[in-house]
C-alpha cells in the first residue's frame, strides 16, 4: 500500500489494527474478541481492507465521493456478513461522513447512511439515537420517490421504522410510568403509520395508544383509539385483534363504572373466539369475565366463566393458563360456598347447625352440590320433631335454600 502511494489507506488500516488489539486486550481472556486471531493475522480480511480502502482513496483524490461511498459501503456489508460488528459499524460511520460530501444526488446517500446508522444504534439498544437517525432519514425522503432493491419507497421505510422505534420508546416510558410522554410518543407512532398508509400498523398504534390512555387514568379518551383498532380488526377479519380490542374496551368501560357495557363487549368476543377456534383468547376472556363477576359478588356467574376457562385451557393444553384458571376457579368456588356457610351461621337454628356440622365432618362442597341434600334428609326429619310439627322446620330449610345459590355439579375435577 505504501509502495503504491496509498498513505491514507495504510494509516487507516494501521489505526484499525491498533484499535482492534486495544479492544481485545480490554475484553481479556474469555471474551468473544479474544477468541479471534489478531486482525493482522486474518489475511482474508486484510486483503479486503487493502482492496477497498485503496480504491476509496483513489476515488477521493479525484473527488468522486459516490465511488468512495460505494467502497466503504462494500466493506461495511462484508464485515456485517461475517458478524464482525465493530468493523462493519466503523465503515457505516465512514459512509455517513462521506455521504454528507455528495452534492449531486439530492441527499439520497445521506438518507441511506442515516438509515444504516439507525439500524446499528437499534442493535445496540440505543433507541433515542436510532430515533434521531430515522427522523433524519424520514425528513430527507419526504416527497422523494427513491426506492430500495425490493421496490419500497425510502419514505415508507422511514415511516415504518419510526413507528417501530416510537413504539419501543413508549414501552420503556410506560415501564417508568411516564404516561404523558409515552402518549405523545405513541401519537407520533400513529401519525407515522397513517403516513405509511399501513392500516395494520395504524391499528396496532391505536391499540397501544388506547392502553396508554387507560393506564394514565383517561379511559374515555382511550375509547376513540380502541374503536379505531376495533374497526381495522373487523376490516381485516383479524379476530385476535378484535378480541384484544374488546378486552381493552371492556377495561375502559369498567374503569368508568359502566359494567353492563363492559360485560357485553367481553361476551361478544367469547362468541367470536368460539367460532374462530381462538382457544387461548377464549380462556383469557372467560377469566376476565370471571374476575368482573367475582369482584362484584356474583360468584355463581364467576364460577361458570372460570370453569369454562379451565375446560378450554385443558383442551388447549396450555399449562400456565390451566393453573391460572384453577386458582381463579378455586377462589370463586370458595366465595360461593362461604355465602351459604355465612347464611347458615347467621340463621343459628337447628337445621343450619346440623348442615354446618355435616359439612365440617367431610369438608365437601355440600352447599353447592344437590346430591348432598338427599343425604341430609334425616336432619330435616329430626328437626321436624324438634319443632313439634314439620311446618316450621320445612320453612326454615326452604328459606335457607332460597338464600343459597345452587349450581350443577361440575363435569371435571375441581382445581
Amino acid at each position: 500500500m505504501l509502495r503504491q502511494g496509498y498513505h491514507k489507506s495504510f494509516s487507516e488500516l494501521f489505526t484499525l489494527i491498533h484499535k482492534w488489539n486495544a479492544l481485545r486486550d480490554a475484553g481479556g481472556p474469555g471474551s468473544a474478541i479474544w477468541q479471534q486471531k489478531p486482525l493482522e493475522e486474518q489475511h482474508e480480511k486484510l486483503d479486503q481492507l487493502q482492496h477497498f480502502l485503496t480504491r476509496a482513496e483513489a476515488a477521493q483524490r479525484s473527488g468522486y465521493y459516490e465511488e468512495v461511498y460505494k467502497n466503504q459501503f462494500a466493506l461495511a456489508q462484508y464485515f456485517k456478513k461475517l458478524d464482525d460488528h465493530w468493523l462493519s459499524n466503523h465503515f457505516y460511520e465512514c459512509c455517513f461522513q462521506t455521504a454528507k460530501k455528495i452534492k449531486t444526488d439530492g441527499g439520497k446517500k445521506e438518507a441511506e447512511a442515516h438509515a444504516n446508522l439507525a439500524v446499528v444504534a437499534e442493535e445496540h439498544g440505543q433507541l433515542e439515537k436510532a430515533a434521531e437517525h430515522y427522523e433524519a432519514f424520514y425528513h430527507l425522503t419526504v416527497g422523494r420517490i427513491w426506492k430500495d432493491e425490493t421496490g419500497r419507497t425510502h419514505n415508507s421505510l422511514a415511516c415504518e421504522n419510526l413507528w417501530r422505534i416510537y413504539t419501543l420508546l413508549s414501552d420503556k416510558m410506560q415501564e417508568n410510568k411516564e404516561w404523558q410522554q409515552a402518549i405523545k410518543t405513541l401519537i407520533k407512532a400513529l401519525d407515522m403509520a397513517k403516513e405509511a398508509c399501513d392500516k395494520k400498523m395504524e391499528g396496532e398504534a391505536a391499540y397501544r395508544l388506547g392502553l396508554a390512555h387507560i393506564s394514565s387514568g383517561n379511559p374515555q379518551i382511550a375509547m376513540k383509539s380502541l374503536t379505531t383498532y376495533m374497526e381495522i380488526s373487523k376490516e381485516f377479519g383479524d379476530n385476535v385483534g378484535l378480541g384484544k380490542a374488546y378486552e381493552a374496551m371492556a377495561k375502559a368501560l369498567e374503569s368508568q363504572g359502566k359494567i353492563v357495557e363492559s360485560i357485553e363487549y367481553l361476551e361478544n368476543f367469547i362468541e367470536v373466539a368460539k367460532t374462530s377456534n381462538l382457544s387461548q383468547s377464549l380462556a383469557e376472556t372467560c377469566i376476565c369475565l370471571g374476575d368482573i363477576f367475582n369482584a362484584r359478588g356474583n360468584y355463581e356467574k364467576a364460577c361458570q366463566y372460570f370453569s369454562q376457562a379451565y375446560v378450554t385451557a385443558v383442551n388447549f393444553g396450555e399449562i400456565p393458563l390451566i393453573e391460572e384458571a384453577q386458582v381463579h376457579f378455586g377462589i370463586a368456588k370458595a366465595h360461593r360456598m362461604m355465602l351459604a356457610v355465612s347464611r347458615h351461621t347467621e340463621a343459628a337454628d337447628y337445621v343450619s347447625m346440623e348442615y354446618l356440622l355435616a359439612w365440617k365432618k367431610n369438608r365437601s362442597d355440600m352447599f353447592s352440590d344437590p346430591a348432598n341434600v338427599a343425604s341430609l334428609a334425616s336432619i330435616e326429619a329430626d328437626s321436624s320433631k324438634s319443632f313439634g310439627n314439620g311446618e316450621n322446620a320445612e320453612t326454615a330449610l326452604k328459606n335457607s335454600n332460597d338464600n343459597e345459590q345452587m349450581v350443577p355439579e361440575e363435569q371435571f375435577v375441581t382445581p
